[in-house]
């Protein structure tokens, strides 16, 4: 699906966070309890997006200047990569990816890493991302992964 991919302003902090919330109740609620899912919620309120995009590079993808996904980079690990329910499977998650690991790459970094949820680990796999430990955060499993990129 063609979609226009561009950094994240404040303007888009409610947008990120609806995107995000919709994903984890539908998508990640498969895959984790309804305890996981609102605790992780609070992390991702549009105050809190703004206080993100202070702190790593965030990326949209945007439909018909309506935001169906975001992604975003710190350092050398990937952060909140959730797309729109109704846009998953479609590319989307893909294309933000490749931006990502591009803005990685040129940023010298030789390592990629991510911390999966169970719901997204065949997503990174497919990309080229290899399980390397598991982490709790009290019930809570991720699974970190990691990518090295050619420079």
């Amino acid at each position: 699906m063609d979609c226009l991919i561009r950094i994240a302003t404040s303007e888009d902090a409610t947008a990120i966070s609806r995107v995000i919330i919709d994903a984890l109740r539908e998508t990640n609620a498969q895959d984790y309890t309804a305890a996981i899912i609102e605790q992780v919620e609070q992390s991702f309120s549009p105050e809190a997006i703004l206080r993100l995009l202070t702190q790593r590079q965030v990326y949209v993808a945007t439909v018909d200047h309506h935001v169906v996904a975001t992604a975003s980079l710190n350092k050398d690990v990937v952060r909140s990569v959730f797309v729109d329910p109704l846009y998953q499977r479609q590319g989307i998650g893909k294309q933000l990816m490749v931006m990502i690991q591009s803005t990685a790459a040129s940023g010298e970094v030789k390592f990629l890493r991510v911390p999966s949820s169970i719901s997204a680990e065949g997503f990174y796999a497919s990309l080229g991302f290899k399980k390397v430990r598991d982490e709790f955060h009290g019930t809570e499993r991720t699974i970190i992964m990691e990518k090295g990129l050619e420079q």
